[in-house]
């Protein structure tokens, strides 16, 4: 899912470098919802991880 967030950072950045307002926004707004939903998921992952009592797998 990260690699999802990155892919439309870049399409965002080299939309902006071109010009095109609209979809270098539309990117940049889909890049933060699928960021956060990673970051959501990250720590629920961890918590229970942790109330489970299994040790992070490295």
């Amino acid at each position: 899912m990260l690699g999802w967030a990155l892919t439309f950072l870049v399409v965002a950045i080299i939309a902006a470098i071109f010009g095109f307002g609209g979809i270098a926004g539309a990117a940049a707004g889909i890049a933060k919802i699928i960021f956060f939903i990673f970051i959501a998921l990250l720590v629920l992952s961890l918590i229970v991880n942790a109330l489970r009592g299994k040790a992070p797998k490295v």
